[in-house]
C-alpha cells in the first residue's frame, strides 16, 4: 500500500475536512457520512488491510524529513479548518435543518475539530520555527484547547505512563473517567507549569506574560466573535463542537497509553521513556489518516522526528487495530477491557521478565 501510494498518500486524509464542507453544503444524508467514513468504513477496512512495519532507509529518511510537501500538508489545515467552522455555524444559524441534519453536521464537524485542529496540532506543537507553532495554537484556538501545547509538551512527555500524569490511562480505568481526569487534570498542570517558567525567569505570574492568561483571553474573544456573528445559537453549537474535538483527543490519549506503566527506579524517578511505553498502530489507513500519530512509540521516543518519518519498533506493544477502530472499543468499555487487558498484562508479565535477568 504504502509503495502504491508513495509520498502522495497522505492526500487521502483530506477525505474527512472535504467530506464535511461537502455535507455542511449538501445536508441531509450526507451530513453522517464523515462520522461514518471515520468511525466506520475506515476501522472495517483497517481488519482487512496489511499492516506494515516498513521503516525508511537512512538516505530515503533524511530526504523526507527534509520535504517541504509534508510541511504543506499540515499547513493547509489551518484556513480549511476554520472555513469548515465557521460554513458549519453560518449553516446551522441561518438555515432551517432537520434534527439528525443538525446530529450528523455537530458529529462531523467535530470530528474534523479534533482530527484537523488538535492532531495537526500536535504535529506543529513540537516543531521549533516560530511561524509553525503559532500554526499550533491557532488550530487549537477553535477547540478551546490552547493549553494543550504547554501541557502536552512539557508534561505529558516528561510523565507519560507514570501515575502523575493525568493523560496516560490506567488498567481497568473506564474511558468516560478518564475524560473528566485528564481534561481537568491537564488544565492545572498547564497552569502549574506556566507558573514554574515565570517563577524560573523572573517574571510575575498574573500578568500577559502568563500563556496561560493570553490563551485564556484569546479563545473568550473568539466565542465573544462568533456570539456577535451568529447569535446565541451559532455560540452553543461552536461550543458542542470544539468539546466533541477535546474528547477524541482524549478518547486518543486514552488508547495511546492504556495500562502501560514506567519502573520508578527512585522516589519520584522513573525510567526512561522507550517506545515500549506506548501502544503503536503499523495499519495504515489510521496512518494516514492522523498523519502518523498511531507510531505513537517513536514519537515518545524521539519527540521532534517529523510524522512522514516516524519509525516502527519491535519492542513496542502493538495495538488489535488502528486508532480508529481502538476508540471505537474504547467506548464500549467491557469490549474494550475484553481485548486489550490480557494484552497489558502480557506486556507488564515481559517487562517483568527482562527485569528478572538484568
Amino acid at each position: 500500500m504504502k509503495r502504491f501510494f508513495g509520498n502522495t498518500k497522505y492526500l487521502i486524509a483530506f477525505i474527512i475536512p472535504l467530506g464535511t464542507l461537502s455535507a455542511i453544503n449538501r445536508a441531509g444524508w450526507e451530513s453522517w457520512l464523515p462520522v461514518a467514513i471515520g468511525f466506520a468504513l475506515i476501522p472495517f477496512l483497517e481488519l482487512l488491510l496489511p499492516y506494515s512495519k516498513e521503516n525508511l532507509d537512512e538516505t530515503t529518511e533524511m530526504k523526507k524529513s527534509e520535504a517541504i510537501f509534508f510541511d504543506i500538508l499540515l499547513y493547509i489545515n489551518v484556513p480549511l479548518l476554520y472555513a469548515i467552522l465557521f460554513f458549519f455555524l453560518y449553516k446551522v444559524s441561518f438555515f432551517e435543518l432537520q434534527a439528525y441534519e443538525y446530529i450528523g453536521l455537530t458529529l462531523s464537524v467535530g470530528m474534523s475539530l479534533g482530527v484537523m485542529g488538535i492532531n495537526v496540532a500536535h504535529e506543529l506543537g513540537h516543531r521549533l520555527k516560530p511561524y509553525e507553532r503559532i500554526m499550533a495554537k491557532m488550530l487549537l484556538l477553535p477547540n478551546n484547547y490552547m493549553h494543550f501545547i504547554i501541557e502536552h509538551n512539557r508534561g505529558h512527555h516528561k510523565n507519560v505512563s507514570t501515575p502523575v500524569d493525568s493523560a496516560s490511562s490506567r488498567y481497568n480505568e473506564v474511558i468516560y473517567a478518564f475524560y473528566f481526569r485528564s481534561i481537568i487534570g491537564s488544565y492545572f498542570s498547564a497552569w502549574e507549569l506556566e507558573k514554574m517558567r515565570l517563577e524560573r525567569i523572573g517574571k510575575k505570574v498574573w500578568s500577559l506574560k502568563n500563556e496561560m492568561i493570553r490563551f485564556a483571553i484569546f479563545q473568550l474573544a473568539f466565542a465573544i466573535g462568533i456570539l456577535i456573528l451568529f447569535g446565541g445559537i451559532g455560540l452553543a453549537f461552536y461550543l458542542v463542537v470544539s468539546l466533541i474535538g477535546v474528547l477524541l483527543l482524549e478518547s486518543v490519549n486514552y488508547v495511546e497509553h492504556y495500562g502501560l506503566t514506567r519502573r520508578e527506579v527512585a522516589p519520584g524517578i522513573y525510567e526512561k521513556v522507550k517506545p515500549k511505553h506506548s501502544w503503536n498502530s503499523d495499519h495504515e489507513l489510521g496512518r494516514i489518516f492522523l498523519y502518523e500519530l498511531t507510531r505513537h512509540s517513536d514519537h515518545h521516543y524521539k519527540a521532534q522526528r517529523k510524522y512522514q518519518i516516524l519509525r516502527h519498533f519491535d519492542e513496542s506493544p502493538q495495538l488489535p487495530t488502528g486508532y480508529p477502530g481502538c476508540i471505537v472499543m474504547a467506548l464500549v468499555p467491557p469490549i474494550w477491557f475484553y481485548v486489550m487487558n490480557p494484552k497489558v498484562m502480557a506486556v507488564n508479565n515481559q517487562a517483568d521478565s527482562k527485569l528478572q535477568f538484568t
